[in-house]
């Protein structure tokens, strides 16, 4: 079974909006899925930090067992609108707070 990340269109006609979900690649683009893992609205600003929203830990969930990512998908981790760094980068400032934490107090 090939597992793709891709998107699924839902909304009115001339207002998308998109699920980006798990799925079977032989299921119907908006049919049956396995797992929904964000969401993108291209009507929303393009500044706006609402028109992609991912589980990042599921992507990366997905693409460590081997699911393959749309181009579409792969487009928003290459443009940084996913970014799948995030949780290193909050634990590294924690890090970086602490030493200058502990810098301060050797030097007191």
């Amino acid at each position: 079974m090939a597992v793709k990340i891709r998107l699924a269109r839902f909304g009115a006609k001339k207002r998308p909006f998109y699920r980006i979900v798990v799925a079977d690649s032989r299921a119907p683009r908006d049919g049956r899925f396995i797992e929904r893992i964000g969401q993108y609205d291209p009507m929303l600003p393009k500044d706006n930090k609402n028109r992609v929203v991912i589980k990042v830990d599921r992507l990366k969930h997905w693409l460590s067992v081997g699911a393959q990512a749309t181009e579409r998908v792969l487009w928003f981790i290459k443009k940084g609108a996913i970014n799948l760094n995030a949780e290193a980068e909050v634990k590294k400032a924690e890090t970086q707070k602490v030493k200058e934490k502990k810098v301060k107090e050797q030097e007191a």
